[in-house]
């Protein structure tokens, strides 16, 4: 496993747009902590993610479109820290499949996690759909 940043050179299209999308995530959940973040720092994310048009279905098959989405990231980065090691991504038509090794903390709970995310790609090129896969230990 290697960083995103390690890695992200030796992709292009939508590949190399989700690995920007993972950097850039980490980015945010990192500044959510500073002053003057607010819920719409997180537009930054638009010239990547089809506000109109978009769904996420999370690991407990909770659906949200990208207000909810906006809303459920407001509310966990600014008490969470979260980092990712990259291990493959997949690009098929308008898909692309990445897997990485997650690492999150809040508070006291700590866990990591391997996660596949398909994104999906409409014809703007920008994100409309995202499922998220979650590998998890059984708790102790």
């Amino acid at each position: 496993m290697r960083p995103i940043e390690d890695v992200i050179a030796e992709h292009s299209g939508n590949a190399r747009k989700v690995l920007d999308y993972g950097l850039l995530m980490k980015r945010m959940v990192d500044e959510a902590k500073q002053p003057g973040f607010s819920r719409e720092s997180w537009d930054v994310l638009l010239d990547l993610i089809a506000d109109d048009d978009f769904e996420r279905i999370g690991n407990f098959k909770e659906v949200m479109d990208w207000q909810q989405y906006v809303d459920f990231l407001a509310g966990w980065a600014p008490a969470a820290e979260w980092d990712c090691s990259f291990k493959r991504v997949t690009e098929v038509d308008d898909r692309v499949y990445l897997e990485l090794e997650e690492r999150s903390r809040m508070g006291d709970f700590s866990s990591t996690v391997n996660s596949l995310s398909v994104y999906e790609f409409g014809a703007d090129g920008r994100i409309h759909h995202l499922d998220v896969y979650l590998q998890m230990s059984l708790p102790g």
